[in-house]
C-alpha cells in the first residue's frame, strides 16, 4: 500500500496527494496525519490536491474527515490547488467541505494559516485575566 507523504514546514504540515486515493490509503493518511499533528504540535495542515483530476464523493468525505480530525487536534486545514473541474464536481455532488478553507496555491494556504493563528492567540490572551502582556 502506498502512503501519502507528510512534510513539516515550520508550524505547518504539507500533504501532497499525488496518487489515486483508495479506501486503505485514505484511512492510513488520516491516521498518519493525526499522529504527526500530535508529535509535532503543528497548528496548520495544507492538503495539496493539484495532481487530482477527478474527485468523487469518497475523496470529498475524506477531506472533510481530515479537517475534522485536524480541528480536534488544534490544527487549521486548508485545501490548495483545486482545479475548476474538481470544484464543479464537488458542488454537483453536494459536498460543501464544511470546516475546510481553500486557497489557490500552497503559498496562499500558508498565509491563511499564519493569519489565523495570531487572532486565536490574541483571543486566548484576552480570555485569560492572569495572562501577562509585554510592551515594547
Amino acid at each position: 500500500m502506498e502512503r501519502v507523504p507528510i512534510l513539516k514546514i515550520g508550524d505547518i504540515l504539507l500533504v501532497s496527494i499525488q496518487l489515486d486515493m483508495s479506501d486503505q490509503t485514505a484511512v492510513a493518511l488520516q491516521e498518519d496525519l493525526a499522529e504527526r499533528i500530535v508529535a509535532t504540535g503543528c497548528h496548520g495542515v495544507i492538503i495539496d490536491i493539484t495532481a487530482l483530476d477527478i474527485v468523487d464523493s469518497f475523496v470529498g468525505r475524506m477531506l472533510s474527515t481530515i479537517a475534522s480530525i485536524s480541528k480536534v487536534l488544534d490544527a487549521e486545514t486548508v485545501v490548495v490547488g483545486m482545479r475548476p473541474a474538481v470544484a464543479i464536481t464537488l458542488v454537483e455532488l453536494g459536498l460543501s467541505l464544511n470546516g475546510i478553507r481553500t486557497a489557490l496555491n500552497v503559498e496562499r494556504g500558508m498565509e491563511l494559516i499564519a493569519a489565523a493563528r495570531p487572532d486565536e492567540l490574541d483571543d486566548q490572551i484576552a480570555d485569560d485575566p492572569d495572562a501577562e502582556t509585554a510592551t515594547l
